[in-house]
């Protein structure tokens, strides 16, 4: 199992990967999107925090859009 968000930034805000999930579930139903959201959040860890939210949702739905999930 993946590390929770707060595991992997003690300074992210704690919704970052259920607000990517929600936003993005509707648009790949049956996919796995929080495997997808999670990873593109630990292939983040040097973005700067505050772009986190928008940068993990792109990141995400880029790699669901090429079939990860």
């Amino acid at each position: 199992m993946a590390p929770s968000c707060p595991t992997l930034f003690p300074h992210a805000p704690a919704a970052v990967v259920p607000a990517a999930v929600a936003r993005l579930r509707p648009e790949f139903p049956g996919r796995r999107v929080v495997t997808v959201v999670r990873r593109s959040l630990a292939d983040l860890a040097g973005a700067p925090v505050p772009a986190l939210p928008e940068l993990v949702e792109r990141l995400a739905r880029q790699r669901l859009l090429d079939g990860e999930g």
